[in-house]
């Protein structure tokens, strides 16, 4: 069976044997929409939750729209064309508009890359500001929550008279689903905050989890930051397998958001009968999975079913390499993944986008790791504490040989965004 893994700008081609074979296990066809520009003015004059945007806008003088960086394919264009004419048809001058890139904890997009992000138009007429959240300054304190978090937020979106976001609701690894609230924490918040929400004392959680809301101790606390922080209205997307739009909703920071997830949730579930010994996956192709800190998402994705002590095998183009270099660090730091939960469940040990790290230990617990990139060598993925492998197919051959005759595959050709499930 030819099956095309999402893989970087390109896609990957791999043959598995069909007698194996589970899936391949994709997104529910949806049917795109028709008209997004048409059906976005429609939810921006009529939100959920919310007043109209042009009656949010009146009387102000500043605006602060906060987007995903690049590593989300939201259709920024699309979405901040009508937006940024609105706010000026009612009043509110140009250069009182900032867009702010919220990068959290990842690197700034400028350049070329910043044309990619919002088009060339936007990124030559308005101020397009990334976030910094190692800059400390840049922030300010608005005290600490009841779980222990101190919330440090982008000052320029708070000094901003009415604060705006726009973003992409699909699974997350760890807060159930994106879009919402993440666009303030982690997306514009500071280190100082981060460390704390992305601890050991959140992500060890059970809850903290593909899928999870209720109960989920991540998606709480930062619904509680961005409740301080404050919002005044959002605009989030769904995406099909072609990245094409399949819903946008509108309003209210909570309610928007959740009628969004309630749209995708049914979309995104891809069951099985029961765990498989083998789960092919991707980092979900460009601009998800160019360094292996974002492919963990894919391992940790295929985690609901994959047998214990089965094999992941996930490919990924890892373009820009391995992550970070705090990320790098912890390779370095430490020779093993049980050295490493040991320091930090100690809570002696801190070191930026541990929680990365984190996540894979729970895949290694339980599982095998086969990488298949161009972007990093052999010798270098033997020491971020997975297999290295030449092909797909040569991992899952072994994969079998090991695992024996019965064997079965199961094949997750978009990683991420797709979310297995044990029926």
């Amino acid at each position: 069976m030819k099956i095309r893994l999402d893989y970087g700008k390109t896609g990957l081609d791999v043959e598995l044997p069909d007698d194996r074979v589970v899936g391949p296990l994709s997104l529910r066809p949806v049917t795109p929409l028709d008209q997004p520009a048409r059906i976005l003015e429609q939810v921006l004059a009529h939100p959920i939750g919310s007043p109209p945007l042009a009656e949010l806008a009146r009387g102000k003088q500043s605006a602060c729209i906060l987007i995903c960086d690049i590593t989300r394919p939201v259709p920024n264009t699309l979405l901040l064309t009508p937006m940024l004419r609105i706010l000026e048809e009612n009043g509110i001058p140009r250069s009182g508009i900032t867009i702010l890139v919220a990068t959290g904890m990842h690197r700034a997009n400028e350049g070329e890359e910043l044309v990619e992000l919002v088009g060339p138009e936007i990124a030559c007429n308005y101020r397009c500001l990334n976030h910094d959240g190692k800059n400390r300054d840049q922030h300010r304190y608005l005290g600490t929550t009841d779980r222990g978090v101190p919330v440090w937020i982008d000052h320029r979106y708070l000094d901003a008279e009415l604060k705006l976001a726009t973003g992409l609701i699909e699974p997350h690894l760890m807060a159930g689903y994106s879009g919402g609230r993440k666009l303030i924490c982690p997306g514009i918040s500071a280190l100082e905050t981060v460390k704390v929400w992305h601890g050991p004392d959140f992500l060890e959680h059970p809850k903290a989890d593909y899928g999870h809301l209720s109960g989920n101790p991540v998606h709480e606390e930062n619904t509680r930051i961005a409740r301080m922080a404050g919002c005044d209205f959002i605009v989030n997307v769904t995406l099909d397998e072609k990245r094409r739009v399949t819903s946008i909703v509108a309003g209210d920071m909570e309610q928007a958001f959740l009628e969004g997830v309630r749209f995708i949730e049914e979309v995104v579930r891809a069951p099985v009968p029961e765990p498989c010994e083998v789960v092919v996956t991707s980092g979900a192709g460009y601009p998800l999975d160019t360094t292996f800190y974002q492919a963990v998402k894919g391992m940790t994705g295929a985690l609901p079913i994959v047998k214990a002590g089965g094999t992941i095998v996930i490919a990924a183009s890892m373009t820009e390499g391995i992550g970070s270099p705090e990320f790098q660090q912890l390779f370095r730091e430490n020779a093993t993944l049980e050295q490493f939960m040991q320091r930090i469940l100690g809570k002696d040990y801190f070191v930026m986008d541990q929680w990365q790290l984190e996540e894979m230990a729970k895949v290694c617990r339980r599982a095998k790791v086969k990488v298949v990139t161009h972007g990093l060598s052999a010798e270098t993925l033997r020491g971020l504490f997975v297999e290295p492998a030449e092909s797909v197919e040569a991992a899952v051959a072994e994969a079998l040989a090991f695992h024996g005759p019965h064997a079965r595959v199961a094949v997750i050709p978009k990683g991420p965004y797709v979310m297995p499930v044990v029926a």
